[in-house]
């Protein structure tokens, strides 16, 4: 189906070409992802978002793989193949995340066999976001074994940051990338 929003396309405007190799990673030598180029369309809110966006990808106060997983499973449960494909190629596999890993993200989530007692509590915490909007006491106090109180809030904000991604993809119908993996 073709995009009910379509991105950009160049050549950009100045500002336009400066905000969206911001969004970029630094030295990317590839035409912007179709989703920044979607955004684009409202550069105002598109400057607002990136810096929680970068915030949340640079962010070292959680190993990157436990930041991936609520990435991927919060995409899988929204539907939003688009970034969550983007993801298993340019984070997920790169920090190990195996075949059945990734299938695992998009079917079973914490249920799978295939996680540490940490991984399947980040995903639990993904699933009940996406399904209440909160967390039972049982997922928090596992949390709490594991994390700190500002990681568990960094989680939560992962998870709620790609909500939004999703719903932009979703809303906007934005192609997929022709390298990003599809769902399994």
């Amino acid at each position: 189906m073709p995009p009910r929003i379509a991105p950009l396309d160049p050549p950009y405007d100045p500002e336009t070409a400066e905000m969206l190799a911001k969004w970029m990673p630094p030295g990317a030598d590839v035409e912007p992802l179709a989703l920044f180029r979607t955004m684009a369309v409202h550069p105002e809110l598109t400057a607002r978002m990136r810096p929680l966006g970068a915030g949340i990808l640079g962010s070292d106060r959680l190993p990157a793989r436990l930041r991936e997983l609520v990435i991927h499973r919060t995409c899988a449960r929204c539907g939003a193949e688009y970034e969550w494909g983007v993801h298993a190629v340019a984070f997920g596999r790169p920090l190990g995340l195996s075949d059945e890993q990734l299938r695992a993200t998009a079917h079973e989530g914490a249920a799978a066999g295939c996680w540490t007692a940490e991984e399947a509590l980040v995903l639990r915490l993904a699933d009940e976001l996406h399904d209440t909007g909160a967390l039972t006491d049982a997922t928090f106090d596992g949390l709490r074994a594991h994390f700190d109180d500002a990681q568990i809030l960094e989680l939560a904000i992962c998870a709620g940051w790609y909500h939004v991604i999703s719903f932009v993809i979703g809303t906007a119908r934005v192609d997929l990338e022709p390298w990003g993996e599809r769902l399994p």
